[in-house]
C-alpha cells in the first residue's frame, strides 16, 4: 500500500505543518551551517546534540526526533563530520550528521519568504 495522504502520522503529507519555535531555530541553523553533528549511544536511537545552549540536551533530542519524522531533516550516523571536535559527545560512541532535506529546505524557504521567527 502506498501513501494515500490519510494516514496522519508520519507528517510527510499533510497540507499544514506544525513547528515549534525550537524546531524553527534547528531549521533555520542548518539554514546557515548545512551539516551539524549528532552522536548516540550505542544501545538506542536517541540522537544527542551538544552543540548549542538554546534548549537542553533533551530537548534537543525531541527536537531533532521531531524534525526528522516530519521528514526535514535526515540523520546519518555513517557520516560524522570530518575534523569535527567530537570531544563533548565522548560519552557517545555512535558519532554521525544531520542535514535539511528537500522539505526541509523548502519550509525554511517558506519561513523566511513568510518573515516567520522562532
Amino acid at each position: 500500500m502506498g501513501c494515500n495522504g490519510n494516514c496522519g502520522s508520519c507528517g510527510g503529507c499533510a497540507k499544514e505543518l506544525t513547528l515549534a519555535p525550537q524546531e524553527i531555530l534547528m531549521l533555520k541553523k542548518l539554514g546557515q551551517i548545512p551539516f551539524l553533528p549528532v552522536a548516540r549511544k550505542a544501545s538506542d536511537m536517541i540522537p544527542v546534540y551538544l552543540e548549542d545552549e538554546d534548549c537542553t540536551a533533551e530537548e534537543y533530542s525531541l527536537v531533532l526526533q521531531l524534525l526528522e519524522r516530519k521528514a526535514l531533516i535526515s540523520i546519518d550516523y555513517r557520516s560524522p563530520l570530518k575534523g569535527m571536535d567530537m570531544q563533548a559527545y565522548k560519552g557517545y560512541p555512535v558519532h554521525g550528521s544531520f542535514a535539511l532535506t528537500e522539505r526541509g529546505q523548502i519550509v525554511l524557504d517558506m519561513l523566511e519568504i513568510q518573515g516567520i521567527s522562532d
